[in-house]
């Protein structure tokens, strides 16, 4: 599967761009209800992703909006994709909806380009270093650590898919490589959450860069940051914060991030360099 359809994740998406072309034009909801025949609650429902356009909705919008052609077909042909099911179901009584939106959009993404200060990245630790991190932890329930480490192993499949597997660009601090985590059992959680990091890193999908603390001040001390891209939408940004997040949907702001992620890129350790790094830690360890 190239990709994992999320409904709610697809609405959001959806009224994302409609938001934006609307505002871009400076066509009111009011006038848009007015050529669809609808409420104009009904419109903001379309816009805050509560409910599914229909593609000649959709259409009906982007023309309004003075959208191009290409914009109008594919996101209706986004929309067409209303009825599959959920492959988060089955963890949605342990995710806030702020989370959920994101690991949805995440399933969705072609590319995700993330910068990590502090922690691994949930896309690419293993299962004894993921449950380090959670547990114990303020914010997530004893009875749900076990469960939300089962949906980080989950969403890490994507990386393997053989057809169209999601691309992964992960900036990370070399801090984090001498940081134990694991409690007492820590040498051997690291020894092999280091492994796995060089093993990912011969797959041609994956990109692990190491930002050395030599470099000093650079972009990413702000706090960590996603950018989420998409074959038939447009990009996202994401900034999570304890038991919240920041979607960032105004694409002159994702470009922001998008040029922050190219900086760092460019001053970190060539992806060779990185895998040496590792390996050096690894070493220490054996």
């Amino acid at each position: 599967m190239a990709e994992r359809s999320d409904p709610p994740a697809l609405r959001w998406l959806i009224g994302v761009e409609l938001t934006n072309y609307r505002k871009q034009s400076g066509v009111s909801q009011a006038v848009a209800a007015k050529a669809l025949g609808i409420s104009a609650g009904m419109v903001g429902h379309f816009e805050a992703g509560r409910y599914f356009p229909a593609p000649e909705q959709i259409a009906t919008m982007l023309d309004l909006y003075g959208a191009p052609k290409y914009d109008v077909e594919r996101l209706s042909a986004l929309a067409g994709r209303a009825g599959q099911s959920s492959w988060l179901a089955r963890w949605n009584d342990i995710l806030p909806d702020w989370a959920k939106t994101y690991v949805g959009l995440e399933g969705l993404a072609s590319h995700v380009i993330t910068y990590m200060p502090l922690v691994l990245p949930a896309l690419v630790q293993t299962k004894e270093y993921s449950a380090g991190v959670t547990s114990p932890s303020a914010r997530v329930r004893p009875d749900q650590q076990e469960r939300l480490v089962g949906l980080r192993m989950e969403r890490q499949q994507r990386l393997f898919n053989d057809d169209h597997p999601l691309r992964l660009t992960a900036l990370i601090e070399e801090s984090i490589l001498d940081r134990p985590i694991g409690g007492d059992n820590a040498r051997h959680v690291m020894r092999d959450q280091l492994r796995h990091l060089i093993d990912l890193s011969k797959r041609h999908n994956v990109e692990i860069l190491i930002l050395p603390i030599a470099i000093g001040r650079h972009d990413g001390l702000e706090g960590q940051f996603t950018v989420l891209h998409f074959d038939q939408a447009q990009p996202v940004g994401y900034v999570g914060i304890p038991d919240d997040a920041v979607y960032i949907q105004d694409q002159h702001q994702v470009e922001k991030y998008t040029k922050s992620a190219e900086l760092l890129r460019s001053i970190a350790l060539s992806q060779p360099q990185s895998v040496a790094a590792i390996t050096a830690r690894l070493a220490a360890l054996d």
